[in-house]
């Protein structure tokens, strides 16, 4: 259940508005009642009702645990959070400018979608917010300029980064549907603690997935040389894989949209 809503994807909402799409038992509870569920639920008990009552000629006799409750939905922000590596272990080039031109295509219509994107990169020894959660175009054409990359990976800095955006958007905008977008090769190699960098990795992820976070990881390894390890990691994030032909903006917008109406 979401308290408010947006207009890009549909959630549950036990608030008393949206559309009214079904209903479910509420016992005793008449708060926006479905009057057509509660009147179907409490015919086929009609005539034993009505043998049994001193209300003669009542139309219709109705009990608390005949009450239905609506169940609406309402069109719900989103929150996309793409986590990048900026390593040189890939072409770090072409996976910036994609990201950022889907960004940027994201927000041109985020203001009135209500949706919030941002950006972390990882690479060296820590992970970077580097654009904060916004729904402004001219702000991230500003944070976006200028960008760190080379060095190691540590993935699990960018995943725990993730996960920590993740909670603190909701602690302040409880309503959004957050979505991860990794675009990595899967492999880490730098450690927050004493685990083994990739093991590691696998235990945020697997944090992440526990919380409900949605996630998708975007293969960014040749074909020829893919040990299977970005999928490994969506797999412990619960999410889906996907290998991109050519990693440009219009086909990572295409699918981060697809993606938000799924």
């Amino acid at each position: 259940m979401r308290s408010t809503g947006g207009k890009r994807s549909r959630t549950r909402t036990d608030r008393k508005r949206g559309r009214y799409v079904s209903a479910q038992p509420s016992p005793r509870d008449p708060s926006d009642l479905a009057f057509d569920a509660t009147f179907r639920a409490a015919a086929p008990f009609q005539r034993r009702r009505a043998a049994g009552s001193a209300a003669a000629g009542t139309a219709l006799h109705l009990r608390p645990e005949d009450y239905q409750r609506k169940v609406r939905v309402r069109r719900a922000a989103n929150l996309i959070i793409f986590v990048v590596d900026a390593s040189w272990s890939m072409a770090v080039s072409e996976r910036m400018e994609a990201t950022k031109g889907a960004i940027l295509s994201l927000l041109t219509d985020a203001y009135q979608r209500r949706d919030r994107v941002g950006m972390i990169v990882f690479q060296k020894d820590r992970a970077t917010l580097v654009l904060p959660p916004t729904n402004s175009v001219d702000l991230a054409k500003q944070m976006l300029v200028n960008m760190p990359v080379g060095g190691k990976t540590p993935l699990a800095a960018g995943l725990w980064l993730a996960q920590h955006t993740v909670e603190q958007e909701l602690r302040r905008y409880a309503e959004l549907l957050p979505l991860l977008v990794i675009l990595t090769d899967g492999a880490g190699n730098v450690s927050l603690g004493d685990m083994p960098p990739q093991l590691e990795a696998y235990h945020i992820a697997e944090q992440i997935a526990e919380s409900d976070v949605k996630s998708i990881v975007v293969n960014m390894e040749s074909p020829d040389y893919d040990k299977g390890l970005a999928q490994a990691l969506a797999d412990h994030l619960g999410g889906v894989c996907y290998n991109l032909a050519a990693l440009r903006a219009d086909s990572l917008l295409a699918m981060v949209r697809n993606e938000l109406v799924a």
